[in-house]
């Protein structure tokens, strides 16, 4: 599909790109995520699915710095704007890349992955289809929507809004939350998350130099800035989304969990999968105001009292063991205050 200046042309019409547009919105309503009642697990969820639909969550970030090299980004001043068509080329880039690296069984779409992305990007950017898009966008929607490590992502943010001292600017910082905060407005949830000019200072309240690791400490903070939350949750939903629980839930009885799991710090062993917790289900003597502890992974209550009988014995091998091991109380409960959305999502119908 071939783009100039933000028009799609014949090998490609217009209408076929507003197609993709559509079907990419429609195939997001159609898991009903506007029933999750938590604005954080609502976003996070909803850009989950925008970057799996995308195939991006199969492209590093060092991947997509990589394609940034070759296409010449490194060498562009952060404001300098270039057309759709050079968009498409970058992300050609990303996604025959990603083919060279995945076996033949597992290839993927390489046309369909570009348009996904180019629409998603031009509905988050490019509103007045004026067609063209800035080094620095290309850069910050890029690197949030990828794959990788969350603390290699930041890394490299910050690469971006510092100075040659390794000092945050705050222009850059407050320019980097206005765009990458259009992600969740893209996906209908403007109100909890979209930028206000409180933002950088909600960040960094003192006006004080923002080193790196400052940096790093307020994203990877418990809990982190309430307008970056929904990117560290995007990231938990990614590792959690193949843990298995061999727990019932106590409201649907699904005799397993995949995912988060939920515990309730009041009532006796009363266990809900992500699915009931996120859409405020509750039975019997629970309420879904009930402070929740969530679990990333499961350990039996065999394996617990193995731990439990090898740290009594005062001649336990000090070695390493050989499997990873979870404890339960590696989790904290859930602070409601800081996820519960009581502003309703905005209906998805712009892209009917």
């Amino acid at each position: 599909m071939v783009l100039s200046e933000g028009k799609i042309e014949k090998s490609g019409s217009y209408s076929s790109a507003m197609a993709d547009r559509r079907q990419l919105f429609a195939e997001m309503r159609a898991l009903d995520l506007d029933s999750i009642r938590l604005a954080t697990y609502r976003t996070a969820c909803k850009l989950r699915f925008i970057q799996k639909k995308c195939n991006l969550h199969l492209v590093d970030i060092w991947n997509i710095i990589e394609v940034f090299r070759e296409n010449r980004l490194c060498a562009m001043d952060l404001s300098t704007e270039f057309s759709v068509s050079h968009l498409q080329a970058i992300l050609s880039s990303i996604f025959s890349q990603l083919n060279k690296r995945l076996p033949t069984t597992h290839q993927i779409n390489v046309d369909q992955s570009i348009s996904y992305l180019l629409n998603f990007l031009l509905a988050a950017y490019d509103l007045e289809g004026v067609g063209k898009i800035s080094v620095f966008v290309v850069k910050m929607a890029l690197a949030a929507l990828c794959g990788g490590k969350i603390l290699d992502k930041l890394r490299y943010v910050f690469s971006q809004i510092s100075d040659p001292n390794g000092v945050m600017i705050y222009s850059q910082f407050d320019q980097f939350l206005r765009e990458v905060l259009k992600l969740p407005m893209t996906v209908f949830e403007g109100p909890s998350f979209g930028y206000t000019e409180q933002s950088t200072r909600t960040c960094f309240p003192q006006e004080k130099k923002v080193s790196l690791n400052v940096f790093l400490d307020t994203f990877m903070s418990d809990p982190p800035p309430q307008c970056l939350v929904w990117l560290l949750l995007m990231h938990r939903l990614a590792n959690v989304e193949n843990v298995f629980h061999p727990v019932e839930c106590s409201y649907c009885h699904s005799q397993s969990m995949m995912g988060f799991r939920y515990r309730c710090q009041q009532c006796d062993n009363y266990q809900l999968c992500q699915e009931c917790f996120w859409r405020g289900h509750a039975s019997g003597s629970h309420s879904n105001q009930h402070q929740m502890k969530e679990y990333m992974s499961w350990k039996s209550p065999a394996k617990k009292l193995s731990d439990a009988l090898s740290k009594s014995l005062s001649c336990a091998s000090g070695r390493e063991p050989p499997y990873p091991t979870f404890s339960e109380t590696s989790e904290k409960p859930l602070n409601l205050t800081h996820v519960v959305d009581t502003w309703p999502p905005r209906p998805a119908t712009q892209w009917k």
